[in-house]
């Protein structure tokens, strides 16, 4: 989708599809009284017959009857309050996206208030635009795609691509692939997804200045000793693969940071085997490595001076004549050792490994993603992940981050007397806690394999996938956490 600025009117902009955002009770503002004159007062009369007020999420379409330049205007309402958060704007530019496309519109014009911050609340739509987009239809036979919108126009009167105008477009354009990538992975069938695929992809996505990719096979795994994700495949007739992305800046790095991603193509439990029904979105087990390689992919265009790794361990979870049993212990190569009571708790054997392995080269930070707990989406819900943290600065920065995207995040606690609820008679410790504090207990055994290192664990479990159609996403893969990664990595 193209992107336009022009420096125009509502009243001559020539678009199939003309959008004027609309604050509460601000049906007065002086673009509105402008087409409404030009309307002969059948606007207002519109707006009184519905009772649209300009409330969040609102929405009037009207034909304009070629008393404009535009075939149809919508008014979208922003809600009231002093300013408008980034979100509402991107909702905005995603509502339009989908009504321009339900009503066969190629064209969008968006236009801005001078009262607004044009620059910020432009990126915001152009993110929401291009989100609102995403279609996944490879594998349906009678699937008829939305209309194509092949341009999208921001206006007003004096507006004019500044430079920030420009980054903040650019920005936008040059992440939402990334977002796309993810949720791609996510979607296809675990028939497709195995690891070897997810490897695959990571190769051929993955290019550009800067970016190499390592896919490491099973020999070469267990050279290097990644005994959980060995242990984890071993009901599997899929090889496993660790896949390694390193992007090195042109310039100096300013920080190193490592990106850890949970590759669990498909989930049935193990021998500690799942119920059916719960196994029906299990494909989604490896959003946190969707994440991971997504994000990495996007780094050449943003160009950023950060030293970033991406590590993501990746199989499935099956119940095979040799699968690891409850009772097995796994020895890591930083020397601890877990036993495995529950081979459906398998997301943290296999971090672990990435974990210390990314550990041993000391980068500034680490960040990990995982569809971890159940007991995440217990406590936050399905729209937000937990956070975890050893070092609050850090957690700081990623929740500012986060809410800078539209993704939310909120920090739990590392409570160290949970240690108790992982303690093994046989082992240092064992994959499972006690029958509360789930997602806690989780995060106290991947805090084991992260020696000094600032590090964070987010547990995507209840936003990685959409149960239902919502603003930005369809059914399905969300891409969750690409956007918040690709912010913090460029704003250190």
């Amino acid at each position: 989708m193209e992107v336009r600025v022009r420096d125009t009117t509502a009243e001559r902009i020539k678009a199939d599809l003309l959008v004027i955002p609309v604050r509460e009770k601000k049906l007065d503002a002086p673009e509105i009284r402008a087409l409404d004159r030009r309307l002969k007062g059948n606007l207002r009369t519109r707006t009184e017959k519905t009772r649209f007020t300009g409330a969040e999420g609102s929405m009037l379409l009207y034909t304009s009857m070629g008393m404009l330049p535009a075939g149809q205007l919508l008014l979208l309402g922003l809600g009231g309050g002093p300013e408008i958060a980034a979100e509402t704007w991107r909702k905005a530019g995603a509502r339009a996206r989908k009504e321009a496309a339900a009503t066969g519109a190629e064209e969008i014009a968006f236009w801005f208030s001078p009262d607004e911050d044009s620059e910020s609340a432009a990126g915001a739509v152009v993110e929401g635009a291009l989100l609102a987009g995403y279609q996944f239809n490879k594998y349906r036979s009678n699937a008829k795609s939305s209309a194509e919108v092949k341009s999208l126009i921001l206006f007003r009167p004096g507006l004019t691509r500044t430079p920030a105008l420009q980054r903040s477009i650019e920005t936008a354009q040059s992440i939402i692939p990334g977002v796309y990538l993810a949720r791609d992975l996510i979607n296809e069938p675990p028939s497709v997804t195995t690891a070897r695929f997810l490897g695959e992809q990571a190769e051929r996505h993955c290019r550009g200045r800067g970016l190499s990719v390592e896919v490491w096979g099973k020999k070469k795994i267990e050279s290097m000793k990644l005994a959980g994700l060995l242990a984890v495949n071993r009901g599997s007739h899929e090889e496993p693969r660790f896949i390694k992305i390193h992007y090195k800046p042109s310039a100096k790095p300013k920080k190193k940071v490592a990106l850890i991603g949970k590759g669990i193509t498909f989930d049935s439990g193990g021998l500690s085997l799942k119920p059916a029904k719960s196994m029906e979105t299990m494909k989604l087990d490896m959003a946190g490595g969707a994440a991971v390689i997504a994000t990495m992919s996007c780094l050449p265009k943003l160009d950023l001076d950060v030293e970033v790794t991406g590590y993501v361990p990746t199989t499935d979870n099956l119940p095979g004549h040799n699968a690891q049993k409850p009772g097995d212990v796994i020895h890591y190569l930083n020397g601890k050792t877990i036993e495995v009571l529950n081979t459906d708790a398998e997301g943290r054997l296999i971090l672990a490994d990435a974990l210390a392995l990314a550990a041993q080269q000391k980068p500034d930070y680490m960040i990990n993603l995982a569809t971890l707990t159940g007991a995440c989406m217990v406590a936050l819900g399905t729209q937000v992940a937990g956070l975890f943290s050893n070092h609050q600065a850090l957690a700081d920065e990623l929740i500012r981050c986060a809410q800078a995207t539209g993704e939310k995040l909120w920090q739990l606690p590392l409570v160290k007397e949970y240690k108790e609820m992982i303690k093994s008679s046989v082992a240092d410790m064992k994959n499972v806690g006690g029958s509360h504090g789930g997602a806690i207990t989780a995060a106290l055994i991947l805090q084991e394999f992260v020696g000094d290192v600032p590090w964070a664990h987010l547990d995507i479990a209840g936003p990685a996938f959409a149960e239902s159609d919502n603003a930005l996403s369809p059914k399905g893969g969300t891409g969750f956490g690409v956007r918040t990664l690709l912010r913090f990595l460029s704003e250190l």
